[in-house]
């Protein structure tokens, strides 16, 4: 990971365990181009690895595209098809972290995003909503928020041009759980 700045992350060193509780994958898209259909991926896997500083931390994720929703069962089937998403074929996509920079709530993440075959540099706007430790448990958990997009047709996403647009705008809400101490 190269990083422009080598300051650390305002969090715990060591590997956060994802809580996928409290966390999302969801996007928009165009239809027709005169509305947007939201939907979300159901399942979802990250860990964040926070080091000394910045070079040293690193984000991965995974979301099962078989777990699309929209709320409409049908156009979920037709979505998971070989003529759209083809999760046969392309049963993940994964994110990598390339970069991290900012300080406090706003942050810069840019990595690369693998859709089957095919990896495409990704970039994300990152909120860091904060540290809190949870009263029921005493773990301590850290939220982010994260905007990003993509465009279809550079993972071979091309069915229906017109019919759907061309830009995935891509929203993640995650939370992360420290490192158990000891």
């Amino acid at each position: 990971m190269t990083t422009s700045q080598t300051t650390a992350l305002p969090l715990t060193a060591g590997t956060w365990g994802f809580d996928p509780f409290h966390s999302s994958v969801n996007f928009t898209i165009r239809h027709l181009g005169i509305s947007k259909v939201r939907g979300r991926f159901d399942k979802l896997d990250a860990e964040l690895v926070v080091g000394e500083t910045l070079a040293d931390s690193r984000i991965t994720a995974t979301v099962a595209l078989d777990s699309i929703n929209t709320g409409n069962t049908d156009r979920d089937a037709h979505v998971r098809a070989s003529d759209l998403l083809d999760v046969a074929n392309r049963p993940t996509m994964s994110f990598r972290s390339t970069r991290l920079e900012g300080a406090g709530e706003d942050w810069t993440m840019e990595g690369e995003l693998t859709i089957g075959d095919v990896t495409r540099p990704i970039s994300f706007e990152v909120e860091f909503g904060g540290v809190v430790d949870v009263p029921m448990d005493g773990s301590r958990h850290a939220g982010f928020e994260a905007t990003g997009e993509i465009r279809r047709s550079e993972y071979g996403l091309t069915f229906a041009p017109g019919l759907l647009g061309e830009v995935v705008k891509i929203h993640l809400d995650v939370q992360f759980i420290a490192p158990q101490e000891g």
